[in-house]
Formats: structure tokens, sequence, C-alpha cells
């Protein structure tokens, strides 16, 4: 039974590894060393939007034989489909070279070698498990692997120095510490991933789940979402266990290290960067497969995993990503704000599009939205729009 559930988790636990990279590993050990335990309720929040729109973009997998991006140009026209995969494929590549870092950077501090080597040799790795023939399968066993590592260090550390149940529980009453605003942006933003709640249809028409299996689908879509909170709370609860009362502000990998030094001792900083190399090369090959898949669609391409054109852009992304990460050694500010600036037109109005297709009673049918999905689905827009006008005012009147 225990055998065949886990089996059955790969489109959620897919969606969680993608989600959680190395920018989420960063900000949550930062907003734990530097907050201690007062912002424990960001990340409770996030799951809570994550879970609301990842639920939808399941249901729409069950309830249409056509892909979201073609529900999309079904209702809207073909602008609307290629403004949501255009939008989807330039901010995955635009964050690629942030996965290929942090990946490159965890395996030459640990093994030793230049960082452009292990670069090159990532992303080799990453384009040539796209040519196996089931790289459907394939990806879920590497998302499973990345997954188990973070959530076993990061839960050892906790047993062998647990937080008290008080500090615990004091983390859930909502409040925004002095200064914090931009992390807790950034941490909502990293954790509630609208590009990952549209990937989940695919996701669950590629594992072949028919409305008949509603329950089953969504228990584990859900999963996959909680373990995403449950590994981005471990991290932040160690953290604000062990660094914060050092006063360990989180400035180096090395520093985050330092939180799993309970368990590893001097083996911690080791253990850590086998950690970051998981988020990291989880959400590499995650977001080249959402970025090819969504643009070979708005393309009118196709979305097979295992057809050449969606294997040929997912590959531009991977080769994107170690081109820039070998040119500037790190993630451009100008492809960031590139990235955002996309964001703040493109995520909205793609958020937008997944609410009203699961509104939709003539494609959802039984599957449609009910009143609490309705109810938090309006807060999540709200979030969205509140994250986009917090970007615009960042980039362009700051």
């Amino acid at each position: 039974m225990l055998a065949r559930w886990l089996k059955s988790l790969g489109p959620g636990l897919i969606t969680a590894a993608l989600v959680f990279g190395p920018g989420s590993l960063t900000i949550t050990s930062k907003l734990g060393a530097v907050y201690g335990f007062e912002l424990l309720w960001v990340i409770v929040v996030a799951v809570v939007l994550m879970i609301t729109f990842t639920g939808m973009g399941a249901r729409i997998g069950m309830a249409s034989a056509d892909s979201l991006i073609g529900l999309f140009r079904q209702k809207w026209g073909n602008l609307a489909a290629w403004v949501a995969g255009l939008g989807i494929f330039f901010v995955t590549a635009s964050f690629q070279a942030g996965n290929t870092v942090g990946a490159g950077l965890a395996l030459s501090e640990s093994l030793g070698s230049s960082n452009a080597v292990w670069i090159v040799l990532i992303s080799l790795l990453a384009i040539s498990l796209l040519f196996f023939k089931s790289f459907y399968r394939i990806l879920e066993k590497v998302m499973i692997l990345m997954v188990t590592i973070m959530v076993v260090s990061f839960l050892f550390t906790l047993v062998l120095a647990p937080p008290s149940f008080a500090d615990v529980y004091s983390g859930l009453d909502p409040t925004i510490p002095t200064g914090s605003f931009i992390l807790v942006i950034a941490l909502v933003a990293s954790s509630f991933s609208i590009a990952g709640a549209f990937y989940q249809s695919y996701l669950v028409q590629e594992k072949g789940w028919k409305k008949s299996q509603k329950g089953d689908a969504l228990r584990e879509s859900f999963t996959g979402i909680v373990i995403l909170g449950l590994i981005s709370s471990l991290i932040l609860l160690s953290a604000a266990t062990i660094l914060y009362p050092q006063g360990i502000t989180v400035a180096s990998a090395a520093d985050m290290g330092m939180a799993l030094e309970p368990v590893y001792g001097k083996f911690s900083f080791m253990v850590f960067m086998i950690g970051l190399f998981g988020a990291s090369f989880s959400s590499l090959l995650g977001n080249a497969t959402i970025g090819g898949t969504l643009l070979a669609d708005a393309l009118s391409l196709g979305r097979d995993l295992n057809s050449i054109p969606v294997k040929l852009l997912i590959t531009l992304i991977v080769v994107i990503g170690a081109a820039v990460a070998l040119i500037f050694g790190r993630l451009p500010l100008e492809l960031i704000v590139f990235a955002q600036g996309i964001t703040i037109f493109a995520v909205p109005f793609i958020g937008l599009g997944i609410f009203l297709i699961g509104n939709d009673k003539k494609i959802m049918g039984s599957l449609k939205n009910k009143v609490g999905s309705q109810i938090l689905g309006l807060v999540g827009l709200l979030v969205l729009l509140t994250l986009a006008i917090s970007n615009a005012y960042v980039l362009f009147l700051q």
C-alpha cells in the first residue's frame, strides 16, 4: 500500500521539487536566521494558496482532453496562448542560470575543480536525461530522490535540536517584523508558483488520471505541495533554532550549512551542499521542462515529453542557463529585471486564466471550482496582483 502511494506521488513531488530551488533555500534560511520563528505563518499561507491553484490545475487536467494552453487558445484566442507559453518560457529561461550556478557551486565546493567544469557536466547530464525513452519516469525518480535528501537532512536536525513548541506556535501569529517585507514577498513569490500550478495539469495528463480518479489525484497532488511546505518549514525552523540565537544572518552557503551542525558536525557543510545540489538540479530540470513544454504547446508543436520539438525546447532552456552561468558566473541583474518585468504582466494573467477555466462549468463539469476554491482563488489572485505591483514599484519607481 505504501509502495503504491509513493509511486503515485510523482506529479505533486515534481511540482514541489521544481518550485523549491536554490532561491527558496536561501530565502527560507535567511528568514529563520534573521527573524527567528516570526515568519513561519508566511509558509502556511503560501502553501494554502499553492494547494488551491495546484488543485485547479489538476482538475483541469482531468476534466479536459485538451491541454491548459489549448484551453487558453479556445477561450481567448492564439494571443492568450502565446502570452501564457512565452511568458512562462522567458521566466523559466531567465532564472535558469541561478539553478545552474547553484548546482555547479554545490559540486565545486564539495568535490573541487572549477565551477565552470561542473556547470558543463551538470547541463550535459540534464540534457542526456531528456533522451531516455521514458523521460517522465526518470524525471519522477530524480525529483523523489532530491526531495527525500532535503527532507531527511533537515528533519534529523530538528529531532536532535528541537525548537520549543511555544516558539513554533508563536510563528503562526501573522506579523511582519520591521525590515522583513521584501524577504516576505520573495518567499511568497518563490513558494506560490503559478507556473508550477499551471504545469500540474500537464503532469496529471501525462500520468493518465481521469475524472473517476479525482480523489486520488487531488490527494497525491496536494501531498507534494504539503511536502514543499514541510521542506520550507524545516529549513526555517532549523535556521531559527540553530542560527538565530548565534546572530548568524546567512551571508553564504557555509552559513546556511551551519544549521545542520547538530546532526552532521564538521560534515554539515558537505551535507548542506548535497541539499543545495538537490534543490538546484531538481529546479534546473523541472524549470526547463515547464518552459520547453509550454512554449512547444503555445507554438502548436505538441506537448508530449517524448516528442522531439518539446525535448529541443527543454534543451534550449538548459543551454541558455549554462551559457549565462559560464559567461557571467551568476544570474545577471539585467536578467533578473527582465524576468521580473515579464512576471509583472504574465503571472497575474496566467493565474486569472487558470481561475476562470476552473470556474467554467462547460469545460469542468463536476470538477468545477467549489465555493472554497473560488474564495481562496480570489485571495490568490490578490496576492499575485500585490506581488506584481511590488515588483513594478521596485523596478520602475525606486
